[in-house]
C-alpha cells in the first residue's frame, strides 16, 4: 500500500497540480480545503494518513489550529506550506510541532525530498512497488532489479512510477504525457517521451529489444506488467 498524504489547501490550482504530481511519485493523496473539514477527516482517518501537507491560510480558520490539534492527539507528521519569506509562519509552525516547512512557490523535487525525509525520520512504512523483478522504493526514491540498484534520471523515475501505479492498464501516449507533465516547467513532448521510454527499457529490461515489463500495445500505447 502506498503512503497516503492529506493535503490541506484552499487553492484549487495548487490542489490539482500537487495531487497529480504526488500521484506520479507513488503517493495516494486526499485533499480538503478548510480547518473544519481537515479536523473531521483526520479524526475519522488518522490511522490511514502518513503525512499532512498543511497550508497556513485556509478557507476557514488556519493551519496553525489544525497543526496544534494534530500534535495534541497524535505523532502524525506535518509539513507546512508557507508564503515565501514569511518568517513568522515558519517559526510559529515549528513551535507548534511541525516537522518541516517549505515556502511557496516551491520546486516539486525539493518538496518530494522533504516529504521522504520526514517519512523516514518518523518511521513511516516504506512503500514498495514492483514491476516484474524491478522494485521501487517510493519513500527512498530508489529502484533496484534483482537486488542491484538502477540509477534513473528524474523523468525516467517519474515515468516508471506512472507505469507502476497503473500496472496492467493500457496507457496512451497522451495519458502518459499528462501524467508526467512537470508543473515546475519541464517540457515533455511526444518525441521526448519516445526517447525516455527507450532509455528506461535499456535500464530495467533484461532484453530491451523484447521488453517484458513495459510492453508496446500497437495502436493504443503501453502496458506495464
Amino acid at each position: 500500500m502506498n503512503n497516503q498524504i492529506l493535503l490541506v489547501e484552499d487553492d484549487t490550482e495548487i490542489i490539482k497540480n500537487l495531487s497529480m504530481f504526488l500521484k506520479s511519485e507513488g503517493f495516494e493523496t486526499v485533499s480538503v480545503r478548510g480547518q473544519k473539514e481537515a479536523l473531521e477527516f483526520i479524526e475519522e482517518n488518522a490511522l490511514e494518513i502518513d503525512l499532512v501537507l498543511l497550508d497556513v491560510s485556509l478557507a476557514d480558520g488556519n493551519g496553525f489550529s489544525v497543526c496544534a490539534a494534530i500534535k495534541a492527539n497524535s505523532d502524525l507528521p506535518v509539513i507546512f506550506l508557507t508564503a515565501s519569506g514569511d518568517e513568522y509562519s515558519v517559526v510559529t509552525g515549528l513551535d507548534l510541532g511541525a516537522d518541516d516547512y517549505i515556502g511557496k512557490p516551491f520546486r516539486p523535487r525539493e518538496l518530494m525530498s522533504r516529504i521522504r525525509s520526514v517519512l523516514r525520520r518518523c518511521g513511516k512504512t516504506v512503500s514498495i512497488l514492483e514491476l516484474g523483478d524491478v522494485r521501487i522504493d517510493t519513500a527512498g526514491g530508489s529502484v533496484s532489479k534483482n537486488g542491484q540498484d538502477i540509477f534513473l534520471s528524474a523523468l525516467e523515475y517519474r515515468i516508471l512510477l506512472v507505469f507502476a501505479n497503473h500496472k496492467g492498464r493500457v496507457l496512451s501516449r497522451s495519458k502518459l504525457l499528462e501524467e508526467i507533465w512537470d508543473f515546475a516547467g519541464e517540457f515533455v513532448n511526444d518525441n521526448t517521451l519516445t526517447v525516455y521510454i527507450k532509455r528506461l527499457r535499456e535500464k530495467i529490461e533484461s532484453d530491451p529489444q523484447n521488453p517484458k515489463i513495459i510492453k508496446t500495445i500497437r495502436g493504443l500505447g503501453y502496458r506495464a506488467d
